[in-house]
C-alpha cells in the first residue's frame, strides 16, 4: 500500500474545544502522566480492569488448547481412540480459525469490544461444560464437540490484544498492554500444558482416570462460568475519551471492512509478515501438539515432565513478551527487535534439537527455556509490528488475518511434523522446523521499517 497515511491533527485539534483538557493521573504511575492542559487526550485507571478481565478471559480458553494432546497416552488408552484424532483435538483450534476469523473480525469492527468479549467467554464456558458429560468412556464425541465449541470461541480473543490496547492505553504503554494482553494466551497455554498431567494419573485404574477427568473438567467448567458472570457484569468496551491521537484517529474512521481487507492484503511489508510470523508460530503449534509423543520417545513415563517442559517453554516466552513490549515501547525499533527475536529463535530451536536425546531431562529444561523465551516471546512483537505497518487499519482486522496465517501454518507444520516423526525420527523432523524458522528470519529481513503509528502519535 504506497498512499500517505492521512493526518489526524485537524481531528485532534478540534476535539480540543470540546473535551475538559485535565489528565488523569493515578498516583505513583508516571507512564499516566502524559500531558498537561495542553492535551486532550487521557487515560483512565480502568483500563487495567479491563486488561485483567481480558488477559483471565484468554487464559481460560487457551488453556484447554492442549488439555487433551498433554496426556495424549491416557487419552489414548481411556477412550480407546487413535493419536491421531487426540491430535486434532488441538488442531481444531487452527481449522475453525481460518473461515471465521472474517465474521469475527467484522463483528469486532463493528460492535466493538464488549460485544465480541461476551460471546467468546460464553462459547468457551458452554464447550468447558459440554466436556464435564464426556467422561464416559464412550463419549469421546461429546468431548471433541465441547473442545470444537472452545476453538470457535478463540476468533474471538486472538485479534483482540492490539485492539484492546489502542483503544483504552495511550501512546506511551500501548505495546507493552498489548504484551500483557498476549501473556493472557500464553498463561492458559502453560496453565494446559502443567494442569493435565498432574490431576489425571497415568498409572490409576480406569475408575481413577475417569474420576480424574471428571475433576478436570468440572475445575475448568466452574473456573470459565465465573468469569462469564464478571465480564457480562463489568466489561465495558471504551473508555470514555481517548487516550491518544491515534487512538481517536481511528475510532473517527468509519470502518470499511472488505476495504481495509484489500488494502492489507496489498500491504507488501504486512503480507511478508504474515508469511514469517506464521511459520514462527505453526512452528511453536506443531511442537506443542507432538510434545508428549516427543518427549515420551527418549524418557518414558516422562508425562508430568513433559507437561513441565511445556511450562517452561511457555512461562519462559511470557517473560520474553514483557521484555520485548518493554523495549518496544522504549525504543520504537520494531524492525529491529522483531528481526533480532528472530534469529534467537532459531539458535534456540536448534540447540533443543541437539539436546533433546542428552539423557539428561533436565538439560532439555534448560533448552526449553532458551526455546521459549524468543519464539513465544515473539507472539506480541509480531502483532506491534503489524499494527505499525498497516496503521490506520483497524487493529482487529490486522490481527486477524495475521492470526488466521497463524492457523493455516500451524495445521500444515502439525500435520508435516507429525508425519516426520513417526517416518524419519524426531532429528531429521526438528532440523526441518529450524530450516523453516532460518527461512522465515530471512523474510522478516525484507520487511521495510515503516512505522504508520509512531508518525500519527508525533503529529497527533
Amino acid at each position: 500500500m504506497t498512499e500517505n497515511v492521512p493526518k489526524p491533527a485537524a481531528a485532534a485539534n478540534s476535539l480540543k474545544a470540546t473535551i475538559d483538557p485535565k489528565v488523569l493521573v493515578i498516583p505513583g504511575n508516571a507512564a499516566d502522566q502524559i500531558g498537561e492542559a495542553k492535551s486532550p487526550y487521557k487515560v483512565t485507571w480502568i483500563r487495567w480492569i479491563m486488561l485483567a478481565f481480558f488477559v483471565t478471559y484468554s487464559t481460560s480458553n487457551s488453556m484447554q488448547w492442549t488439555q487433551y494432546t498433554i496426556i495424549a497416552d491416557i487419552v489414548m488408552s481411556y477412550y480407546g481412540v487413535s493419536m491421531n484424532l487426540v491430535s486434532w483435538t488441538s488442531m481444531v483450534y487452527m481449522v475453525t480459525y481460518v473461515p471465521l476469523i472474517f465474521p469475527a473480525s467484522w463483528l469486532l469492527d463493528k460492535t466493538g469490544l464488549r460485544v465480541t468479549t461476551v460471546i467468546g467467554s460464553f462459547g468457551t464456558c458452554l464447550g468447558a461444560w459440554l466436556k464435564v458429560f464426556s467422561v464416559p468412556q464412550d463419549m469421546f464425541w461429546l468431548g471433541f464437540m465441547g473442545q470444537t465449541i472452545v476453538a470457535i470461541s478463540q476468533v474471538f480473543i486472538l485479534n483482540v490484544p492490539p485492539r484492546l490496547a489502542a483503544v483504552w492505553f495511550g501512546a506511551d504503554q500501548v505495546s507493552s498492554a498489548c504484551s500483557v494482553g498476549v501473556f493472557g494466551n500464553q498463561l492458559g497455554v502453560a496453565l494446559g500444558f502443567v494442569l493435565p498431567p498432574i490431576l489425571v494419573r497415568a498409572s490409576g485404574t480406569i475408575e481413577e482416570i475417569g474420576a480424574d477427568f471428571q475433576l478436570m473438567f468440572y475445575l475448568v467448567a466452574g473456573f470459565t462460568s465465573v468469569l462469564f458472570v464478571l465480564i457480562l457484569l463489568f466489561f465495558k468496551a471504551e473508555p470514555p475519551s481517548p487516550p491518544s491521537a491515534a487512538a481517536h484517529y481511528g475510532a473517527s474512521l468509519d470502518s470499511d471492512f472488505l476495504k481495509s481487507l484489500k488494502s492489507l492484503l496489498t500491504n507488501r511489508n504486512y503480507v511478508l509478515l504474515l508469511i514469517s510470523y506464521g511459520l514462527n508460530v505453526g512452528v511453536f503449534y506443531a511442537i506443542s501438539t507432538m510434545l508428549n509423543q516427543v518427549i515420551l520417545t527418549y524418557y518414558p513415563g516422562a508425562n508430568q515432565d513433559a507437561g513441565r517442559i511445556g511450562l517452561v517453554i511457555v512461562v519462559a516466552g511470557m517473560a520474553g513478551s514483557v521484555l520485548c513490549g518493554l523495549v518496544l515501547d522504549k525504543t520504537h525499533r520494531f524492525k529491529e527487535t522483531t528481526l533480532a527475536v528472530y534469529a534467537a529463535a532459531v539458535i534456540g530451536m536448534v540447540i533443543f534439537t541437539f539436546t533433546l536425546d542428552c539423557g539428561i531431562i533436565g538439560v532439555v529444561y534448560l533448552s526449553s527455556i532458551l526455546l521459549g523465551f524468543f519464539m513465544t516471546g515473539y507472539l506480541p512483537v509480531g502483532f506491534e509490528f503489524a499494527s505499525e505497518v498497516t496503521y490506520p487499519e483497524p487493529e482487529g482486522t490486522t490481527s486477524g488475518i495475521l492470526n488466521a496465517a497463524v492457523q493455516v501454518f500451524g495445521i500444515v507444520l502439525t500435520l508435516l511434523y507429525g508425519w516426520m516423526l513417526d517416518n524419519v525420527g524426531d532429528r531429521w523432523s526438528n532440523l526441518c522446523l529450524c530450516g523453516i524458522l532460518a527461512f522465515g528470519t530471512v523474510i522478516t529481513a525484507i520487511i521495510k521499517s515503516d512505522l504508520r503509528r509512531q508518525e500519527a502519535h508525533k503529529k497527533g
